[in-house]
């Protein structure tokens, strides 16, 4: 029966009463007012999904709760507007209510169906409930509806694709799917398979709804990966891992900062990923593939898009490529971020994963921090390293001047785009370049794709980048024929004279690759390492040991975080103080103790020293006792002399014996202060985490996850937020033991 004959049978179902029949007319009223107050019905709360497909598989997640009422808010208010941006996930996503799409803001990603639903229905294959559409959804509504008010149920309705749903009551209701093979016979019920389960609701089916992320936010922080395009055992991507790690910051705050949370002190920290490894290999993978063997091709191809990253970095072309990347990826993502985020006050910090640790590590040691630059940037940053985002706009115009002009441009001032093109026997494309009105400085910006769009044909393009390359070699050759020699046959750049004191360079120039280190538009407060080997390519590069009055020229901290099975992971501190061995700081467990493995293994560790010290005691209490013995003749001759050794020998004797309870207290002292430098203003660097009971059974079978373990590890989301919020003056709720 359709909806037209529900209806018409519920108008013949109302009641007729006549003037004749009064008590007809009283009961017939009660019979209705017990009806309705039996058989309310309750429109149905939405809830909005939308759609993730993985595998060619569809996957149906839903909006957090903050979210699905915003969304819903919009909906009722703009059902007669144009169409509605509605930013969701922290800003992270825009909402298309009319197209009714989800898109990334900060990355690029694949569009998402956004959907609100109503009915959900669940197969025998189905893992979780899947939404109905929203038009046939509003036909099961109206539908249910009528069978509440009438009390009549075990309805069938008829799905556009001529599927079978029958309500049998409100508890059960069922979906059939249509019959697609029939014979002579005719197919019976048996044949249609088990129907599907019917609920109506987002609160009648199991499913995780998140509460929603705090709005206000607190700190920037971007994020790095290394090798490769996946970045976890799993082989997600960077969004996800980050994704997974931002989750876990969020529920660290809730624990550890609740004290701080009720007194809205804070809201959470933003984390955006930096992908720098899809730039890389667009162009790349074209000539790889030219020379790969056909053999072990899954291997290969594996080995092309991982392990060949640490040699790209390493090449001077490519390395150029990567550093270019990030740093425009990150100044991108900053700006774009205070558009959208007028209001933020907060600072920006940055981490890196492996690989992509390293790339900061050189990025933020050739930064400047001349007095010129800093009366440049004067109002455009202010003391936590946030800046407005019309100053960052002039101070991002000003360094893509001082980047791309600097070092190609100063050696040829007087010299002309005619003169350019007539050194490189290309005087006949003069015209072109004077039509677009292009001179010697929007020459040097120009890229390949640019000169194309142009129509100079490919030998002179290649001609025109050959020469602007020449010009940035020559300019570091320059650059490093200034340089001085140091201890141990390293060099080093001379400092400028309007550089300050504290600005001082690393000896990094041996072994490492020559490039144009972009300059960032703001002062990270933290570096984050997760993993890092950076203390391994310093060494290979020559660096015998890094001065201790060092510091990153434009970032305050620095923090390296790492699992003790990680097999690319390599310490720092050793750099600062070659002469000290010292271990690094446990980084504590994040429910304020260590775990139970560690701690009876310290336990039997110290109990083996107590029991060797009181041995080895009582030992030398024996000997000391044999040696001492006295000869008869030798007593009856002794003399005060004799007396007064004895009383010297006994003190000595009450001395030994206390001797052997002494080694129990140096097990229990506290660690020696060792000063690591001014890297991380004086404080330690190398944070090792505590592995899990199962790791510490095989060191070898659980080295890969240590090198991946870094995203859904509370101990380092803790630390990370430990230290952000330290600078802002909020403290965890109970330190941690």
């Amino acid at each position: 029966m359709d909806l037209h004959g529900i209806g018409s049978a519920m108008s013949a179902a109302e009641p007729k009463p006549t003037e004749d029949s009064p008590s007809l007319i009283s009961s017939s009223s009660f019979e209705a007012v017990e009806t309705d107050t039996a058989n309310k019905y309750e429109p149905v709360s939405p809830h909005w999904f939308y759609c993730k497909v993985a595998d060619s598989r569809e996957r149906w997640i839903p909006f957090s709760g903050q979210d699905s009422e915003k969304l819903e808010h919009f909906y009722q208010s703009s059902k007669n507007c144009e169409e509605l941006v509605v930013p969701t996930e922290g800003g992270r996503y825009d909402v298309y209510l009319k197209k009714r799409l989800r898109c990334a803001v900060y990355w690029e990603e694949e569009d998402s169906e956004v959907r609100r639903c109503t009915w959900f229905y669940k197969g025998e294959k189905d893992n979780k409930y899947i939404p109905y559409s929203e038009s046939f959804s509003e036909e099961l509504e109206s539908a249910y509806m009528i069978c509440v008010t009438l009390d009549e149920w075990k309805r069938k309705l008829e799905s556009p694709s001529r599927e079978i749903i029958i309500l049998h009551n409100p508890k059960l209701m069922v979906h059939y799917h249509p019959v697609t093979i029939s014979d002579d016979w005719g197919a019976s019920p048996t044949e249609q398979g088990r129907p599907r389960t019917v609920k109506r609701g987002v609160e009648n089916i199991s499913v995780d709804i998140p509460s929603g992320e705090p709005l206000q936010i607190d700190h920037l922080v971007f994020v790095v990966h290394g090798i490769g395009p996946a970045c976890d055992i799993r082989f997600r991507s960077l969004i996800q891992c980050v994704d997974d790690f931002r989750n876990v910051s969020l529920s660290m705050l809730q624990t550890h900062f609740k004290k701080a949370q009720e007194q809205q002190q804070i809201g959470r920290v933003e984390f955006l990923p930096v992908n720098w490894h899809s730039t890389l290999h667009t162009g790349v993978d074209v000539d790889l593939e030219r020379i790969t063997l056909p053999s072990i091709n899954r291997l290969r191809h594996f080995i092309n898009d991982t392990i060949l990253d640490v040699f790209f970095y390493n090449s001077s072309t490519y390395c150029q490529t990567i550093v270019d990347t990030v740093a425009s990826e990150m100044n991108r993502l900053y700006l774009l971020f205070l558009q959208r985020n007028p209001e933020f006050k907060g600072g920006v910090s940055i981490a890196g994963h492996s690989l992509g640790s390293l790339i900061l590590f050189d990025l933020l040691t050739n930064q400047k921090c001349t007095a010129e630059r800093e009366d440049n940037s004067k109002g455009k940053i202010n003391s936590n390293g946030q800046a407005d985002f019309q100053g960052c706009l002039h101070a991002t115009s000003d360094l893509l001047i001082e980047q791309s002009l600097g070092s190609c441009m100063s050696a040829s001032k007087e010299e002309s785009i005619k003169d350019i093109l007539k050194e490189l026997e290309l005087s006949e494309y003069y015209s072109v370049f004077e039509r677009e009105r292009v001179d010697r400085e929007a020459l040097a910006l120009c890229t390949e794709k640019e000169l194309k769009e142009m129509g100079i044909p490919l030998g002179p393009r290649m001609k025109i980048l050959h020469y602007l390359r020449n010009k940035h070699s020559n300019q570091d050759s320059r650059r490093d024929k200034r340089t001085t020699a140091w201890e141990d046959g390293d060099v080093r750049p001379e400092a400028p004279t309007n550089m300050k004191s504290n600005c001082q360079c690393l000896d990094v120039v041996t072994g490492q690759v020559s490039a144009n280190y972009p300059q960032l538009i703001y002062k990270p407060q933290i570096f984050f390492a997760f993993g890092s080997p950076i203390g391994m390519f310093l060494t290979v590069r020559g660096v015998k040991r890094i001065d201790p009055t060092y510091s990153l020229p434009t970032c305050k901290g620095f923090f390296h975080v790492f699992h003790p099975f990680d097999p690319v992971a390599y310490r720092i501190e050793p750099l600062i103080v070659p002469g000290v061995e010292f271990e690094p700081m446990l980084l504590p467990h994040h429910k304020g103790r260590k775990r139970m493995h560690l701690e009876l293994k310290e336990g039997l560790t110290r109990m083996s020293t107590d029991i060797k010290n009181n041995l080895l005691g009582s030992l030398r209490v024996a000997w000391q006792s044999f040696t001492r013995v006295s000869l008869p003749a030798v007593e009856a001759g002794a003399t005060g002399d004799a007396e007064q050794g004895s009383e010297t020998e006994t003190s000595s004797e009450k001395q030994s014996d206390e001797k052997p309870e002494e080694p129990a207290t140096p097990a229990r002292e506290e660690p020696t202060v060792i000063n690591v430098g001014m890297l991380n203003g004086g404080h330690r660097i190398d944070y090792v985490l505590q592995e899990k009971p199962i790791e510490s059974f095989n060191e070898y079978l659980f080295a890969l996850q240590g090198h991946l373990c870094y995203w859904v590890s509370e101990d380092t989301a803790l630390l990370l937020l430990k230290e952000i919020y330290q600078t802002q003056g909020i403290s965890l709720d109970q330190p941690l033991l």
